[in-house]
């Protein structure tokens, strides 16, 4: 912890042992990050920027205040007005769950740490990568996108909680865009987490040759023919899927708000079959969702949204577990000091089956097999998402390539049509993140297997 944060640890506790607040948080950061975007042969971005501020957050009878700044020599007197602004509140009286105090250091730092390498190392990288992409004459643009982040925070509160985290993620975007006439199509690959700047940044040329060839191969590919389909999805659109369309129903301020949405998600209601498994777990190590303790301090946990089919739990900050007498779940963050912690995913998928990809294939006679997601929308229960690439099954083979497929459909019909799970789990973080009430990109990573679902109804363009 550098000293231009230490120095700050003794002024936040003495501030917090005032004693007339039912509860307080100060959070304070220091973060270096570095961007990089290359757009077709236009340089768009290249900087490494720093920024140091904080944040007070105070709960008082009836509300709470949150004040956020970059002046940390006057952390007391913004205090003051953070605890001035929870007063202002009127309206039904908030309670939250309490714990006993944490004192931890988190530590997320590879061995290969971005941060040994120079802003013109970086940048010769991304260079290479978009000269391989636009190489090709049919490759009408590109985009290279690179960001990381080195990230101090402290977190001190009114429990007597104090948490130390120092964390370095890196990530990398690569598209490639082809056109023929009217006719635009897309290639894309992300990666983003925390394990460093060789695995996630070296040695990328094969996904530079990968993107080039889906783009131009779209050129080809027939548009599908809308209507009623089985459809296999991968891993990537799985995750998609799972973490749109359901997991932000999961997220507690968000069915807390809504009566009609507590009757549907509501505890013990079964929703697919045994072999349903649907899970948010910030403890695996180094993806792009991964943490230790909230931002609310709260420890990080393992959650089984959906367990053997049936709905078993939910996302929670302390004020939502405590307003639905649930147990907390650690899922309160905030992507940085100037904004308030909400209700948020970290690491959600959707749990692997029994059958190999190969089998899911081989057992369908016919059907759309679907690959990435070039994006999408959700409206509650419904959901549109486009896949990136798509092919059609005929006697359970995989046959001629179809461009357009956009896949549209009820939430819970959907989960209740799934009837084979693969045995090829992955889980994918990327540069983009969630967002959510004005907060983004918070680095999170979904993911899934293989699966199969009866009757999407698909559309084109």
């Amino acid at each position: 912890m550098k000293k231009t944060l230490e120095k700050y640890i003794d002024i936040s506790k003495k501030i917090l042992n005032f004693k007339n607040v039912r509860y307080a948080e100060i959070r304070i950061e220091e973060y270096t990050s570095t961007t990089i975007g290359i757009i077709g042969k236009e340089v768009e971005d290249a900087k490494t920027s720093e920024n140091l501020g904080g944040s007070c957050r105070i709960l008082s009878d009836y509300g709470w205040g949150f004040v956020s700044f970059n002046n940390l020599d006057n952390l007391e007197e913004y205090y003051k007005k953070t605890f001035e602004q929870s007063k202002l509140v009127k309206r039904e009286k908030i309670n939250i769950c309490y714990i006993n105090p944490i004192q931890a250091h988190m530590i997320m730092i590879p061995d290969d740490n971005p941060f040994s390498y120079s802003l013109t190392d970086k940048f010769e990288v991304c260079k290479k990568y978009n000269d391989l992409i636009i190489a090709n004459k049919n490759i009408q643009s590109s985009s290279v996108r690179y960001r990381d982040l080195l990230k101090k925070t402290i977190f001190l509160n009114t429990e007597g909680s104090e948490i130390y985290s120092d964390s370095v993620f890196c990530g990398i975007s690569l598209t490639a865009i082809a056109r023929d006439g009217a006719n635009v199509q897309t290639g894309y690959s992300t990666i983003g987490d925390y394990n460093g700047f060789s695995q996630n940044i070296l040695n990328r040329e094969k996904y530079c040759e990968e993107i080039k060839e889906r783009a131009l191969r779209l050129l080809k590919a027939e548009p599908v023919k809308p209507g009623k389909y089985t459809v296999i999805i991968d891993p990537i659109l799985c995750g998609v899927f799972t973490h749109e369309a359901f997991g932000h129903l999961s997220e507690a301020d968000f069915i807390y708000e809504n009566p009609q949405l507590q009757k549907i998600m509501k505890i013990g209601r079964r929703f697919g079959s045994e072999e349903l498994n649907i899970i948010d777990d910030p403890t695996i190590p180094n993806l792009a969702g991964t943490y230790q303790y909230d931002s609310e301090g709260v420890a990080a946990k393992k959650v089984y949204l959906i367990k053997n089919g049936i709905l078993t739990g939910r996302l929670h900050s302390r004020e939502t577990a405590k307003k639905m007498n649930e147990e907390l779940t650690g899922h309160s963050r905030a992507i940085n000091y100037s904004y308030e912690p909400i209700v948020r995913m970290s690491n959600t998928y959707m749990d692997k089956g029994k059958y190999s990809p190969e089998e899911i294939i081989t057992a369908t006679d016919y059907g759309i097999y679907a690959k990435g997601a070039l994006g999408g929308m959700t409206n509650t229960e419904m959901f549109t998402f486009s896949s990136e690439e798509a092919y059609e099954i005929k006697n359970g083979k995989i046959t001629k390539p179809l461009r357009d497929v956009i896949l549209t459909g009820n939430v819970f019909e959907t989960l209740k049509n799934i009837d084979m799970f693969g045995n090829d789990l992955q889980l994918h973080g990327g540069l983009g993140g969630c967002g959510k009430a004005g907060q983004s990109p918070l680095p999170v990573s979904d993911g899934g297997p293989h699966i199969r679902i009866k009757d999407v109804i698909i559309g084109g363009k």
